[in-house]
């Protein structure tokens, strides 16, 4: 499920726009050595930014999350985004991507100085997956992390080198991602996006129990999903139920709805059937959007 980056970008920090990949962060800079770095991912094409709102609250709540303070509101980093897009042309798609961290220190050191919350937005110009990419996922020895020893709650820079981990695993198994469990044993999501598996003509995914984000694209999927008469269940599911699912295809905001050709030596028989149809409702939606 690779894809192709150029170097269109564009990033806002210290109240100006500047062309490229431009440093933002110092050696001594909390969020530098100490991890207090949150994102969040929006998207932009066919012209519109389908629920870039969401995205903005959430980069807020992940930044409450590592004990800082938001500086932008949501309306501030939309109209940010909006000027930013100017840099870009009609036919581009781009990855929409507001960060926070802490350049100083709070109590005891290590913490977050709240005050010293630091912001930057970056638009990198990255195309929309051509509409036949497909997925393979293995298993893997890695698990989500639980709240009470990571910062789950967020969507946090912290966090992704666990995942990294499990990416590297699978594609050194020959596949490119990883059906990833929680710490029970419980089918979590994947090692990039949220999961989903279709058993006679209705669709399951794991339901949210604090060990993974329930992601806004998700979200819209299974809404919908169920407005299109599809039978959508939030369960706990199991490695072996997602071998004898007829379908498994993956959601997430960088490439929106995946199909997923196998599970180690299981083939799905219906590969890419609602998941079509899926991505048909997203792009239908997407369209009647504003921005």
């Amino acid at each position: 499920m690779g894809m192709s980056t150029n170097n269109t970008i564009y990033t806002y920090h210290s109240d100006e726009w500047q062309p490229g990949s431009v440093p933002i962060l110092r050696s001594a800079d909390h969020g530098t050595w100490l991890g207090t770095l949150v994102f969040d991912g929006a998207r932009w094409f066919n012209g519109q930014a389908p629920d870039l709102q969401p995205h903005c609250e959430r980069v807020n709540a992940s930044a409450v999350a590592l004990g800082m303070e938001p500086t932008q509101s949501v309306e501030d980093m939309v109209e940010c985004v909006r000027e930013g897009l100017k840099h870009f042309g009609p036919e581009d798609a781009v990855y929409i991507r507001p960060m926070y961290w802490s350049t100083g220190y709070g109590p005891g050191f290590i913490s977050a100085d709240p005050e010293s919350t630091d912001f930057a937005l970056c638009l990198q110009s990255i195309p929309m997956p051509a509409p036949d990419t497909t997925a393979s996922l293995t298993t893997t020895q890695f698990h989500r992390p639980t709240l009470d020893v990571a910062v789950v709650n967020a969507k946090a820079a912290c966090l992704y080198p666990n995942n990294a981990r499990m990416i590297r695993e699978a594609i050194a198994k020959g596949f490119s991602n990883a059906l990833v469990t929680d710490a029970l044993g419980n089918v979590a999501e994947s090692a990039t996006s949220n999961v989903f598996m279709v058993k006679d003509g209705e669709v399951f995914t794991p339901a949210p129990n604090g060990t993974f984000l329930a992601g806004i694209t998700r979200s819209r999927c299974i809404n919908l999903l169920r407005s299109d008469g599809v039978t959508v269940h939030e369960s706990v599911l199991t490695v072996d139920d997602f071998h004898s699912a007829d379908e498994v295809f993956l959601t997430g905001n960088l490439t929106k709805v995946t199909p997923v050709t196998h599970l180690d030596d299981t083939h799905f028989k219906n590969t890419g059937n609602i998941a079509k149809q899926l991505r048909n409702l997203y792009w239908d939606w997407a369209a009647t959007t504003t921005f």
